[in-house]
């Protein structure tokens, strides 16, 4: 079953994505603990996509859509800009970046989701959770 939303590029509109995954983790009967990985994960990459992906322009939008596949929740979310370089993201956990507030979002997601996948030039991302 899948459902979608599309939210202006505006990072109170992140409070949405929030009820977006309570809905769904409601839905599947997801654990708390699971949830928790998949508020964070997506709440991440609803922020990347808004400030990195749409420059902070409510003009643009982001988009999540969520599908049930074979016992996996997939979450995508996807912005209206031009991508950007996934194969080269700095590591947050490297001496020179660890004090750094930020570009810690990518490397969350990787390590609290099952499967991390970039599409369209790095503008989507696709974020796969196992189900128990």
């Amino acid at each position: 079953m899948k459902n979608l939303i599309t939210l202006k590029s505006s990072e109170s509109n992140i409070s949405i994505a929030e009820k977006f995954v309570d809905i769904i983790c409601t839905n599947y009967g997801i654990s708390e603990e699971l949830y928790g990985n998949i508020l964070i994960s997506v709440t991440e990459a609803v922020n990347n996509a808004i400030v990195h992906g749409n420059n902070n322009n409510p003009n643009k939008n982001v988009r999540i859509e969520s599908d049930f596949v074979d016992n996996f929740l997939k979450i995508s979310i996807s912005d209206e800009g031009e991508g950007f370089d996934f194969t080269n993201i700095p590591d947050p956990t490297a001496q020179e970046n660890i004090e750094k507030i930020n570009g810690r979002g990518i490397f969350l997601i990787k390590n609290l989701s099952d499967g991390v996948e970039f599409l369209n030039n790095g503008s989507k991302i696709l974020i796969t959770f196992k189900l128990q």
